[in-house]
């Protein structure tokens, strides 16, 4: 039997205000605090939070619409520059640079344009559970025009606005 009418596909893409911060996948927000790296915990680089992921692969996407003004070529990391000069830097795991790439499968190029929602790299966490802890950190690495402030640990789904002016904790 020919389908004359398909499921509606999901591009990767969000329609977000410049302004919105979203949750990078589906799975929860944690406490920053419980990150076992000071550097994160701490929030030593900017205010932060944290997300877990239970999948056996999970694909990342962007926080923010912005430029991906870094991605490291060991997939481990990148970051988005939004609109207002906001950067936001999304760090995959403790220590993982060390797996030099090995797990990570990236989707995007350094330099591109990028919306909320766009995915960014694909990571294998049940091969990198193995030796690495896999938190994920969301960082605030500079300010732009807005305060910044994440809501509570919660579930979340990829492309929920996760600032507290947004969202309320479950």
């Amino acid at each position: 039997m020919m389908r004359l009418f398909k499921k509606k596909e999901d591009c990767g893409t969000l329609q977000v205000d410049d302004q919105s911060i979203v949750a990078i996948a589906d799975g929860r927000m944690i406490d920053i605090a419980a990150v076992p790296d000071d550097v994160f915990s701490q929030q030593m680089m900017g205010t932060s939070t944290a997300f877990a992921f239970l999948q056996d692969e999970v694909t990342l996407s962007s926080p923010a619409n912005g430029i991906l003004s870094v991605l490291f070529p060991t997939g481990h990391a990148y970051g988005i520059t939004m609109k207002d000069g906001t950067e936001l830097l999304v760090h995959i795991g403790i220590d993982t640079v060390q797996a030099n790439g090995d797990g990570f499968t990236i989707l995007k190029h350094q330099g591109d344009c990028v919306k909320a929602g766009d995915p960014i790299v694909t990571v294998n966490l049940k091969k990198l559970r193995k030796k690495f802890d896999m938190s994920v950190m969301l960082i605030v690495v500079k300010k732009g025009t807005q305060e910044i402030n994440f809501a509570k640990p919660c579930a979340v789904e990829r492309g929920q606005n996760i600032l507290d002016s947004q969202l309320k904790a479950a």
